[in-house]
């Protein structure tokens, strides 16, 4: 194997291995997101983790961040909390800062 090959299949790994912390903190991130909501909307333990849960599998489905924005602000809005989209988004960069930093710890 030549170096230009082992240079090319190291740059792939990498790749690869980034897309993979990507997708896991984007997932953790969508997890964050639904427990922060759930808690501003009052609720707490299964319910908490049942809403959480159906977040990630709705950002799943859709593959779009705007569909949990609409999700929460939705929800906000049948409880009469008072939230923008920009405040949402603000919140959602920052938990996934935090997932982007668990993640890299879990990391062998």
């Amino acid at each position: 194997m030549t170096i230009f090959e082992n240079r090319e299949r190291g740059f792939e790994q990498m790749f690869a291995h980034e897309e993979e912390t990507r997708f896991r903190a984007l997932a953790r991130r969508d997890r964050l997101i639904g427990l922060w909501a759930a808690a501003q909307l009052g609720l707490t333990g299964e319910q908490a983790s049942a809403y959480a849960d159906g977040m990630r599998q709705s950002a799943v489905s859709s593959h779009a961040d705007e569909a949990i924005v609409q999700k929460i602000r939705t929800d906000f809005e049948a409880n009469g909390i008072a939230r923008s989209d920009d405040q949402i988004r603000e919140k959602m960069a920052e938990l996934l800062g935090t997932a982007l930093a668990q993640v890299r710890s879990e990391a062998p």
